[in-house]
């Protein structure tokens, strides 16, 4: 493996890739936003001989490169164009880590009607019908992604939080993070989610009076989901399913794992099965050397 480290941010337009560089510039990348895809084996041959002066480097590479490439077959060729380059990278030796953002639809309509900003592939027609179409084109990229974060419900500092910690760990550790996320199908389901369960079929602690308002890292609404036998053999199948894939998906070289939990409302039934999963999984994780995490994604809505 060739020693210098690069990582290629992508995504959707509106979806914080300016702040993603801004944030692996403060912690000393090389950075350049919107570098020709064509240039980019010639970049880092020139890092490289930079005497190690250039070390950790940054790329911005979004729908605006295929601007030189003219009409619709020209975008397409961009994207065929950038994982071929990308590909003969990593056979290279290059280790090459891609983070793709992407935003839900109805905010990044939200976002450039805000800013009063022009969606590039929306000139003349909706933006809506703008973000589907660079969905599309950015699909190829987004499977060789490494990492993929929903910054639908994010701010600019909890996205630099986020970017700076995996650039991090991933320096120090080079191994897999395994995330148990939990959501609300009521909120849209997570776009990082590599795989999804659905608990909706637990016992629904909105309909108790006492127990509505509370979260699921309460103990009388851990009690009342989990008080079945159905609830518990949930847990066990969960728990032995994931141990089975881990180590496939590290023999497969995946670096990061989204297993994403939902229910209703994201507040109780989801919280509090991700929370005991993560206890479960803990000595298993740790003796793997995975990094595992926990996020509530909807646990403040309700």
């Amino acid at each position: 493996m060739k020693g210098i480290r690069i990582i290629l941010i992508s995504g959707l337009s509106g979806s914080g890739k300016t702040t993603a560089i801004k944030a692996l510039e403060d912690i000393g990348f090389f950075c350049v936003d919107n570098l020709p895809i064509l240039l980019m084996p010639k970049f880092i041959e020139l890092c490289e001989q930079s005497g190690g002066k250039i070390s950790n480097v940054a790329i911005v590479e979004d729908i605006r490169g295929a601007a030189s490439y003219s009409g619709s077959k020209g975008e397409r060729s961009f994207f065929e164009d950038s994982k071929k380059i990308i590909e003969g990278l990593r056979r290279n030796g290059y280790s090459i880590e891609i983070i793709f953002l992407e935003t839900s639809d109805h905010v990044l309509v939200r976002r450039f009607s805000e800013t009063r900003r022009e969606h590039p592939l929306a000139v003349g027609r909706l933006i809506r019908d703008g973000i589907q179409h660079e969905r599309e084109l950015l699909q190829g990229i987004r499977d060789m992604a490494n990492r993929i974060i929903d910054t639908t419900d994010l701010n600019v500092h909890q996205l630099k939080e986020i970017i700076q910690r995996y650039a991090r760990e991933e320096k120090k550790r080079g191994q897999m993070t395994l995330t148990l996320l939990s959501f609300g199908y009521s909120f849209g389901i997570p776009f990082e989610a590599d795989m999804m369960m659905d608990v909706r079929f637990l016992p629904n602690p909105y309909f108790v009076e006492d127990l509505k308002g509370l979260r699921g890292d309460n103990p009388r609404v851990v009690e009342y989901v989990l008080r079945t036998e159905e609830a518990q053999e949930f847990l066990k199948r969960a728990y032995e399913f994931i141990l089975f894939l881990l180590p496939l998906f590290e023999r497969e070289g995946k670096t990061h794992l989204t297993i994403a939990i939902g229910c209703t409302g994201g507040k109780h039934r989801s919280m509090v099965v991700v929370n005991r999963l993560a206890e479960m999984l803990q000595e298993d994780v740790s003796k793997r050397e995975i990094f595992l995490t926990i996020r509530h994604r909807d646990a403040e809505k309700g």
